[in-house]
């Protein structure tokens, strides 16, 4: 090929053949941050997993890489609403006002009930944000909209935090929340209710973005043959997954339970 052995030689040590190999092991560690992310992450979170290495690295090379590997996040689907506020209870007003900043824990707690599709029916899912750190300290799941749904998310969340008077909890109008039982429960609490516009969404937006995620992530890449299969795989999901690693973009990439941990003295000044 009319080069001289040292060219050769020299050529074998620049950066081109370095490139491909850190290309190569780049791309298992992109493929593995995938897969633990349950397919959900894209360039920007899987960058800032790789930045935690300790490792420099562009979003642009990271897409380049998922394209070469053939792995992309699930698409969102189209939210649906759900909420039956065609009842004559006490509708309470909005407290919260969109304001979804929060600076300490047990402040403000949002909640809202969704639907997940089994071969068996639906499944209802109903759960309890904190506002703070966005985790998700109360769930509940049944074949049915009845207000023990709500109820059963309500008890675990305040058995979980053990909030103080004055806490504000914000949902939709809808009957399960304006029922008497769940306002019994907020009132023996000492939490005072606030409640969304009627057929405004973004009044509880937190919520709703939840369960966005939750679908995009969890259920819309699953055909549950059963109700129970459905319920196991969304335990995983806001124990395992959502709660413990899923990076939060609003909480500077940080998983809920991280993101306490960073600040848990605000939890024993909010005690």
């Amino acid at each position: 090929m009319k080069v001289s052995r040292s060219g050769y030689f020299k050529w074998l040590i620049t950066d081109e053949p370095r490139r491909l190999v850190e290309d190569n092991k780049l791309k298992f560690l992109i493929i593995e941050i995938f897969k633990d992310s349950k397919q959900s992450y894209g360039t920007r979170r899987i960058r800032n997993e790789i930045v935690k290495m300790d490792m420099l690295c562009s979003r642009r090379r990271i897409s380049r890489l998922m394209r070469l590997a053939g792995i992309s996040p699930v698409i969102k689907r189209k939210f649906v609403v759900t909420t039956d506020s065609k009842h004559d209870l006490r509708v309470h007003s909005n407290l919260l006002e969109r304001n979804f900043r929060v600076d300490i824990p047990n402040k403000v707690w949002v909640s809202d009930i969704t639907y997940i599709p089994t071969n068996e029916g639906w499944l209802y899912l109903s759960t309890v944000l904190d506002l703070y750190s966005k985790r998700a300290i109360g769930w509940s799941m049944s074949d049915n909209l009845k207000a023990e749904l709500a109820v059963n998310a309500l008890d675990m969340a305040v058995k979980a935090r053990n909030p103080q008077t004055g806490l504000v909890h914000h949902s939709d109008r809808g009957v399960q929340y304006a029922c008497r039982e769940y306002q019994d429960k907020l009132n023996t609490n000492g939490i005072i209710c606030s409640m969304s516009r009627k057929g405004d969404c973004w009044d509880n937006a937190v919520a709703e973005s939840f369960f966005a995620t939750l679908k995009k992530e969890c259920v819309y890449k699953n055909k549950f043959k059963s109700r129970q299969e459905a319920k196991m795989e969304i335990f995983y999901y806001i124990e395992a997954f959502y709660n413990r690693k899923r990076a939060h973009s609003k909480l500077s990439y940080k998983s809920p339970m991280e993101f306490e941990e960073m600040n848990k003295q605000l939890f024993a000044d909010a005690a």
